[in-house]
């Protein structure tokens, strides 16, 4: 009788317990349901697409290289003296292709800098099958973006609309269109992983999208669409271990494109093609949890100004070494790298408003951004005669010549080289950009500085320490 008891029992609770997992399954079963309509079957990136991708372009460009090659190599006797030592200049063309995306329908097309690098020749080829021919008419390797101009002899193009990557969230739904592998225009979809990416070091800006959309090699300059039909970035490049897309995509914002576009129609554009940038003046780091507990901030966040120029606008306005700059023109910023990318976004001759704390108080500094300033004047000098930089020009450094330079690392102050002549005995010993520290253990501040430790060499020739790359060096010559 207990036995029967028993048994009753546990078959009850057993019951009693299968209840709520028999009723989640049920509930999961109704939540996952298969399409009950044409319409959801039917669901699709196609209209987008068929908007987008008659502006997306393939982009075709010549490069003539130029290699040295033995004559004798192909002999094996006179191989095993002459080696690769004695050779020839060889030159032959190289083609490679990419991808670009047409802005206006008088054919402006936005693409890397990095797919038409050194380019004698570039062709724009549209989906629907036409070819023209294009020019450079910026290329701004700061940011890895380039306008093209199509000569379309007035024939009008399909052109996309350029849309705010900050309306966008991670976890949006994206699409990729370009030429992989030259296979021809392929769409990819996926979603953004990540937004504001700073820590690439891809380029000098570095602020990226990332997502998850296939990009491959033939996909850089094309573009990263929106489900609302906006281009919200450029792609640009890939993390990868063996040339294939792993998933791991990076785009340029748009806000980027923008900012190329208003300095090109602001006439913002030197005579290369570079863009104007605006100068701040000052050198900042990210703020550390250490900082931020020091300075009372809740969280590291923001950039710790810890360098401000004696030329900079945000000195004449007030910021100081020390200050935390958390916001430009409203914009939240995170980090020092989030700092350079909000500035450049600031045209010239405009405002930026900063945000800034500093002894448990936050206030507002405001400054009109200027170029990089000429100060002192760079007072070219060619340097000539049998010393290690024959051949070479040297210049003042100022914000103007580090700018066009694009150095990352210099002083304030000090002498650059500036250009170099081909063949010359300089090419053989520097490169442009690098600044000349000392010479025999003497500092070189001055062009006097320069020609005199130059003309006076010790008995054992000159021995030059000079900053290259971002690294001191020391170079020995007799």
């Amino acid at each position: 009788m207990f036995g029967k008891f028993l048994s009753t029992c546990l078959i009850t609770s057993l019951i009693t317990g299968l209840l709520p997992i028999l009723s989640l399954q049920a509930s999961a079963q109704t939540s996952s349901q298969l399409p009950n309509s044409e319409t959801q079957i039917k669901l699709s990136f196609s209209p987008i697409v068929k908007t987008i991708s008659p502006s997306v372009v393939n982009i075709y460009t010549k490069r003539l290289v130029t290699s040295r090659v033995s004559p004798l190599m192909g002999d094996p006797f006179f191989s095993q003296f002459f080696g690769g030592g004695f050779s020839v200049p060889q030159q032959r063309l190289e083609s490679s292709l990419g991808s670009g995306v047409i802005l206006d329908k008088n054919g402006l097309v936005i693409t890397n800098a990095h797919v038409i690098e050194d380019a004698t020749e570039i062709t724009v080829a549209l989906s629907d099958g036409r070819e023209f021919p294009a020019e450079i008419k910026v290329k701004d390797e700061a940011s890895d973006l380039s306008l093209l101009q199509v000569r379309t002899d007035g024939e009008p193009l399909p052109a996309a609309t350029l849309q705010p990557s900050e309306t966008q969230e991670v976890g949006d739904l994206v699409i990729a269109i370009g030429n992989p592998f030259g296979v021809g225009q392929t769409v990819t979809s996926g979603i953004i992983s990540a937004l504001s990416r700073s820590s690439l070091s891809i380029s000098d800006l570095n602020f990226f999208i990332q997502t998850d959309a296939a990009i491959n090699p033939g996909n850089s300059g094309g573009p990263l669409v929106s489900m609302d039909g906006g281009i919200i970035g450029i792609n640009s490049a890939i993390y990868s271990r063996d040339g294939g897309s792993l998933g791991i995509g990076f785009a340029i914002p748009s806000e980027m494109v923008a900012s190329l576009l208003a300095a090109y129609d602001g006439g913002q554009v030197t005579k290369d093609g570079k863009i104007k940038r605006p100068w701040l003046g000052i050198s900042a780091q990210d703020v550390t949890p250490d900082i931020a507990t020091s300075v009372g901030l809740s969280r590291p966040t923001g950039a710790l100004i810890n360098a401000v120029h004696a030329s900079s606008p945000a000195k004449e306005a007030g910021l100081k070494v020390g200050d935390i700059v958390s916001k430009i023109n409203g914009h939240p910023v995170k980090d020092a790298a989030e700092l350079r990318f909000r500035m450049a976004m600031v045209a010239l001759g405009k405002t930026a408003e900063l945000t800034v704390w500093n002894k448990g108080t936050e206030h507002t500094i405001s400054f009109t951004s200027i170029a990089p300033p000429e100060t002192p004047a760079r007072t070219a000098t060619k340097l000539s005669g049998s010393t290690p930089l024959s051949g070479a020009t040297a210049l003042y450094l100022s914000p103007a010549v580090i700018s066009e330079l694009g150095l990352k690392t210099a002083p304030d102050t000090g002498i650059v080289i500036g250009d170099i002549l081909r063949n010359s005995i300089a090419q053989r010993m520097v490169t442009v950009g690098d600044v000349i520290l000392e010479i025999n253990g003497k500092e070189i501040k001055t062009m006097e500085d320069l020609k005199k430790a130059l003309d006076h060499p010790s008995g054992k020739g000159w021995v030059l320490k000079i900053l290259s790359g971002g690294q001191v060096r020391t170079l020995m010559v007799r």
